[in-house]
């Protein structure tokens, strides 16, 4: 079965929640966008499970405070329980009173699995431009 208007609907606020989480430091609640064995490779390193996934984003919080994840051109594809998707990224820089400033640009690959009625990212994977 193709995915329903719905389906979009919750993988769109699983990336919201995905970038509002790693942009207030909130580890936990990045983490858990992922299954269990999730995997987020970025920068040629995989981390994989939820106690990686959260030092990882611990980690990111104290290098990159004030970040700010902006994703668009969001492509959704699958059926079922599973998707792919796939979407631009640009990573901005605040904070200091100074303006925003563009630090990279790079594409997300993404596998999702709905897991007890909930989509989740089994796999993330950014490609840097």
């Amino acid at each position: 079965m193709p995915l329903s208007l719905a389906d979009r609907l919750d993988i769109q606020d699983l990336l919201a929640r995905y970038n509002h989480a790693i942009d207030s430091a909130d580890a936990a609640t990045w983490a858990a966008t992922f299954v269990a064995d999730g995997t987020f490779t970025s920068g040629g390193r995989t981390r994989t499970g939820t106690a990686e996934l959260e030092a990882f984003a611990t980690d990111f919080a104290a290098r990159m405070p004030g970040s700010r994840h902006w994703n668009n051109n969001i492509v959704i594809e699958g059926d079922g329980d599973h998707a792919r998707m796939s979407c631009y990224l640009q990573l901005l820089k605040t904070g200091n009173s100074e303006p925003a400033t563009l630090v990279t640009t790079a594409k997300y690959e993404d596998t999702l699995q709905r897991v007890h009625g909930v989509w989740r990212f089994t796999s993330r994977t950014v490609v840097r431009d």
